[in-house]
């Protein structure tokens, strides 16, 4: 058989390494030539009109129960070696349908309303101030590691009731994760490190989950470990499932807003100005920052009939990748859509999903970067990308974020 030539399989480039700097060059010819098609490499197709991805969250059509796409086409020798990994996802509340999805993301929910992380605000307010101190007296800082990498870990750490001193290892094993399952196409070590990261946690967390059973804490782990509803527990796979995906969940993403949007700031220097003189503007910002450079790119979802997208004809069972950041960059929604313009009036973005699948931690990364983005305008107003800086990005087509952001601090505020 003869193989598609690559630029006829993915004619837009998303799985090129080059387009990893900018996928939104080629999201717009995408908008503009083929809103809905079929991309030969992921076997799936891709949708990027607003409306469409809008509709598509909202689709019950649309399943969420698709773990089996990450060892898609592979052989039964690789699909039994993937099998630790479908089973951890497959208890995601990311990856279920109703009504389990209903049942375990009612019990998670409950530890995730607004007015519980409206609580930690002051609690985020005080170790963003603990990582910044560190920066005191020096000229340069590197966001990624000393700010927007270690400022989740702890928060969500702190959360579940983890040791402090583990995050190091909790990050490593969730940058292995990443690297497997945001990835359209895997390298042999990608898929070696995701599944070792996999045995790690549930390994971690089997012991603790042990320890709250019998000597339950006031966390989030405890919380977990005894949640009842209608009587019936979490099984001990939900429970390794959930810690998993809460902690990979509550860390990644908000790592990658944070060096995202500072990123963009520093590039347009007149729209960090107009922030550090109207602080009033961060909330608004931030969804800003969630629409113009998205942590996260797409998801994935499977046809459950024969049905229609955009008016391209999709069978059953052929799987559907809504590109939130392709939607975000629309322009028959979206005034301007290539300008980061902290004062947008349009905020609604696709980046956390629609529906009953709406990203269940919105309201905690939305406060934690609120709060970075605070304290540095507050402390560093002529904060500047360092000259020369060279920016690498994650090595992934669904998660976006840079490996290091160099900056110059110029002199704090008094």
């Amino acid at each position: 058989m003869t193989a598609i030539p690559m630029e006829v399989a993915d004619p837009f480039g998303l799985l090129h390494p080059e387009r990893r700097k900018d996928p939104y060059s080629g999201y717009a010819r995408m908008l503009r030539e083929a809103p809905v098609h079929f991309c030969e490499p992921w076997g799936a197709w891709l949708v990027s009109r607003y409306a469409d991805v809008n509709a598509g969250f909202r689709d019950l059509r649309l399943l969420s129960a698709r773990t089996g796409q990450f060892s898609a086409g592979m052989s039964e020798e690789v699909r039994k070696m993937m099998e630790p990994l479908a089973r951890n996802l497959s208890s995601w509340t990311l990856f279920l349908d109703a009504p389990s999805h209903t049942r375990l993301r009612g019990l998670i929910s409950k530890a995730f309303t607004p007015r519980m992380m409206e609580a930690l605000r002051p609690r985020i307010q005080a170790l963003v101030g603990e990582l910044l101190d560190a920066a005191r007296g020096k000229e340069r800082m590197e966001i990624i590691s000393e700010l927007a990498n270690p400022l989740p870990v702890i928060v969500i750490g702190e959360l579940l009731g983890l040791p402090r001193e583990d995050r190091y290892r909790l990050k490593r094993w969730s940058d292995q994760l990443a690297g497997l399952i945001g990835t359209g196409r895997p390298t042999q070590e990608q898929v070696t490190a995701g599944l070792n990261a996999i045995l790690e946690f549930e390994a971690y967390f089997r012991t603790l989950i042990a320890q709250r059973r019998t000597a339950p804490t006031n966390d989030l782990l405890s919380a977990l470990v005894h949640a009842e509803e209608k009587g019936n527990l979490l099984s001990e796979q939900e429970l390794l499932s959930t810690c998993t995906m809460l902690l990979f969940g509550g860390h990644e993403t908000t790592t990658n807003l944070i060096g995202n949007g500072l990123l963009a700031l520093l590039r347009h220097p007149e729209q960090w100005e107009l922030l550090c003189a109207s602080p009033e503007l961060l909330p608004d910002a931030v969804e800003e920052f969630l629409r113009y450079d998205p942590p996260v790119q797409f998801t994935n979802r499977e046809a459950a009939v024969d049905m229609e997208i955009g008016g391209q004809a999709i069978r059953k069972g052929e799987r559907v990748m809504l590109m939130m950041a392709a939607a975000n960059r629309d322009p028959a929604h979206f005034k301007d859509p290539d300008r980061l313009d902290v004062r947008r009036e349009e905020l609604r973005h696709m980046t956390l999903g629609m529906g009953p699948h709406y990203c269940l931690g919105a309201a905690l990364g939305r406060i934690e970067a609120q709060e970075t983005f605070a304290a540095l305008m507050r402390r560093f107003p002529r904060l500047k990308l360092e000259p020369g800086a060279t920016l690498d990005w994650v090595d992934s087509a669904g998660f976006r974020g840079l490996l290091s952001l160099p900056v110059v601090l110029g002199a704090e505020a008094r």
